[in-house]
């Protein structure tokens, strides 16, 4: 081309979830308005006030550890990257949301970043492949000190804490180890001094200081707290000595009915534990603490003044008794629930915020500890995308165990449909927006209400290796299905009724797409066995297949009708006559990754593919270039769909993360006039003309008696009623059907009362 069309970036506007997986990855502002949390390769700001994003760029994997520094100037993360590369580091101005500084510091992962409370340092914890721990100072953009994590009695480090008061100082805790180090700029260097914990062995999850630097608290593993105090001198920032274990702590004793003799006392119960250790803690201004669980149990907590004495845990016979090191002060005020593991813990104007690892944000009221669900996402992969016809302000999302819809405008979810122990592979709204369609893995459709999600009627054994695409005409009479068998099937489902139509036996592998012409006589399919199929669904036979050396993963119709478009692994988009089937042309559409998912606009002047190298590209249909890519997902693109308005392009990946784009042009939204070439005056475009002989080779062909072939309908279903046509005109005035149901061990009539499939 003499003008070549320059690429540019696809403004991303929102985003939906929320990453609860990075331990503290969850952070308020100082300014007490926004939220700070990771999605995708993304930092997300949240206006608490205004509920508007923004987004803070230039990772390029998964999110693994933010931090916000004292006053919120700067905004820090690092991130997850491959075997034998360095993972980079990144800290962004708040305000303006540029790269103050880039480094890479630690090898395959950044375990834990830092600021220190000075905001000099940048501190940061490598992972299990690196061990050790970095100082990076940030107005002279270079690396002061860096020293080993490992220690050779002790486990793994996953914990980094900075001191409150004195910015030269830091605590590193993990598998039985707590080590306090002081930053000695002179010597470009870190000194550490280790915690002795005697007998006790325990693995650190979580520390928190005190505001003044005197104590810190550490939630463990086993389900207690380890309070230690720091010795710091009054007038420097060096300890005088190593940090000190004050006590353990569990919850206060419950009555006991039983008690039992303890060295000749009576205990005054048995310590209670947390379930699945405490992994969060937030110390809160009135010296109360919100300790958060493995459980998903929330809990407002105080310690109590008294010393507690060792309870008695465990008797190992006469006269001998295992003392436990853990004292019961801990004392329960008030207590939730969030179901899953909780991962960070913040308060902003009253509310405590609490992430899971199950990708949700909670409120909790501070005063009764009632509990909302602010943010959720999915934790595994989409499986499919879908809008409402012609209705931009849902979208519904299919998944592992549920399919969920969307508000475009909120960002919440509105539905949640659940199916335990199976995988939803798709998912569609009727044309009259009545029902939810949606295919599963364990081999049924089900049906349902798009108000509250009460299931409406369930098709059994659809397919025999699960159902993976499903489609529907547009008066909402049949529904398509393609199973993992390579079958495609057709039913009848108007009125609640599913009858099975027709077999169509032509592919050799999965059936991966569906697409229904919008006139509802024909239908392709795309398969992993490199053919698409294109199917005259009013007689039941194939029109034409279109050949590949690919797996082709989507197939769509343009419209004006003329043609198809297809991506697949082979990284090429694919043009192809939708009358014979034949390649028009073929287009790069990625440079190393396969394509796993394209959409056109509603008036087919451009279209959108989401690919494997994790891009997101809107394109050109008549040149066939792209004009704008988006970067932001950290995991492989599963779907992208444009907007009925064509507003917006919503794409989805394997971990869960919803985006929503900014369609760069104007809303393409008007159809293409005969097939979206000029029409000249007395003078029938070619398009017109391949219509009306289309037309008149179905008129011919409806004419002329169709052979029908045995089919064991005992393959099918044991009891399935089966649609049966009695007379070859089928859709005719003459037409008759009739119910059938095959019971097993019985052999086929031979005169024709079966249903109709083609091989």
């Amino acid at each position: 081309m003499d003008n070549p069309i320059e690429v540019q970036d696809l403004e991303l506007e929102s985003l939906i979830g929320f990453d609860g997986r990075p331990s503290n990855g969850l952070w308020v502002h100082p300014d007490g308005v926004h939220l700070i949390y990771p999605l995708g390769t993304n930092i997300t700001v949240y206006d608490w006030c205004t509920k508007k994003q923004r987004f803070l760029e230039g990772l390029t994997n998964v999110v693994s550890s933010i931090a916000v520094s004292k006053t919120g100037k700067y905004v820090g993360a690092g991130q997850v990257t491959s075997m034998g590369f360095r993972s980079p580091i990144i800290v962004w101005a708040f305000e303006t949301g540029q790269i103050v500084t880039k480094y890479e510091a630690h090898n395959v992962r950044v375990e834990t970043v830092s600021f220190s409370c000075c905001e000099t340092y940048m501190i940061s914890l490598g992972g299990l492949d690196d061990g050790s721990v970095l100082v990076y100072d940030i107005e002279k953009k270079e690396v002061l000190a860096t020293a080993s994590s490992v220690k050779s009695t002790a486990g793994v480090s996953t914990v980094l804490t900075p001191a409150r008061l004195r910015g030269h100082s830091f605590v590193v805790a993990g598998d039985n180890i707590l080590r306090l180090w002081t930053v000695v700029k002179e010597q470009r260097r870190v000194e550490g001094l280790d915690v002795s914990f005697a007998k006790i062995k325990r693995k650190i999850l979580c520390v928190e200081i005190d505001d003044a630097d005197t104590h810190a608290y550490c939630g463990t593993s086993t389900g207690d707290m380890i309070k230690l105090m720091f010795n710091f001198s009054p007038d420097a920032d060096v300890p005088l000595k190593a940090p000190t274990v004050v006590g353990c702590y569990a919850k206060y004793p419950a009555a006991v009915k039983n008690k039992k003799k303890c060295c000749g006392r009576a205990a005054s119960g048995h310590i209670q534990l947390y379930s699945n250790g405490i992994t969060s803690l937030h110390l809160l201004a009135d010296g109360t603490i919100i300790v958060g669980t493995g459980a998903g149990i929330v809990e407002l907590v105080s310690l109590k003044a008294r010393p507690g004495k060792p309870v008695c845990a465990e008797s190992l016979g006469a006269g001998h008794y295992l003392v436990a090191p853990t004292s019961p002060l801990i004392d329960p005020l008030l207590t939730t629930v969030v179901h899953s593991s909780v991962t960070s813990i913040n308060v902003i104007n009253g509310v405590v915020l609490v992430g899971t690892v199950n990708c949700e944000l909670f409120t909790v009221k501070l005063s009764d500890f009632t509990t909302a669900r602010m943010f959720t996402c999915h934790t595994s992969g989409i499986h499919d995308l879908v809008f409402p016809h012609d209705y931009s302000l849902v979208f519904a999302t299919a998944s592992k165990n549920d399919v969920r819809v969307w508000s475009v405008k909120t960002l919440q979810e509105l539905l949640r449909i659940t199916v335990n122990n199976t995988s939803c592979s798709g998912v569609l709204f009727s044309y009259d927006g009545t029902r939810i369609v949606t295919s599963w893995s364990d081999g049924k459709i089900r049906t349902f209400t798009p108000e509250h999600g009460r299931l409406l009627y369930t098709i059994h054994n659809c397919h025999n290796n699960g159902v993976s695409a499903i489609a529907i005409t547009r008066d909402g009479k049949k529904l398509i299905s393609g199973g993992g068998d390579g079958q495609v099937r057709i039913w009848w489902v108007d009125q609640l009724a599913d009858n099975l139509l027709a077999v169509l036996k032509e592919h050799k592998g999965p059936v991966n797409s569906i697409c229904v012409h919008e006139n509802d006589l024909q239908a392709v399919t795309a398969s992993t066995d490199g053919t698409c199929v294109i199917w005259d669904i009013v007689r039941y036979v194939r029109l034409s297949v279109m050949f590949s050396t690919t797996v082709f993963t989507g197939v769509k119709y343009h419209p004006n009708k003329v043609q198809l478009l297809t991506c697949g692994t082979n990284r090429f988009i694919g043009y192809w006559e939708s009358i014979d089937g034949s390649l028009v042309h073929e287009v790069e559409g990625s440079s190393s990754s396969a394509l796993n998912a394209l959409d056109l606009t509603p008036a087919g002047n451009y279209f959108v593919t989401g690919s494997a190298d994790l891009l997101v590209k809107v394109w050109h249909y008549k040149e066939g270039v792209p004009t704008h890519v988006g970067v932001g997902h950290a995991g492989v693109l599963t779907n992208v769909k444009v907007s009925p308005d064509c507003r917006l392009v919503v794409s989805t990946s394997v971990d869960g993360g919803i985006f929503l784009w900014r369609f760069p042009f104007d809303p393409d939204i008007d159809p293409p006039r005969d097939g979206g070439e000029a029409v000249v005056k007395g003078v029938p475009s070619r398009c017109s003309q391949r219509e009306q002989q289309t037309e008149r080779s179905r008129q011919l062909s409806q004419k002329k008696k169709l052979p029908v072939k045995a089919e064991n309908i005992k393959k099918i279903s044991k009891t399935q009623k089966v649609n049966v046509n009695l007379d070859a005109g089928v859709g005719g005035a003459d037409a008759k059907t009739a119910n059938v149901t095959k019971k097993p061990g019985t052999k086929d009539a031979g005169t024709g009362d079966k249903i109709r499939v083609c091989k």
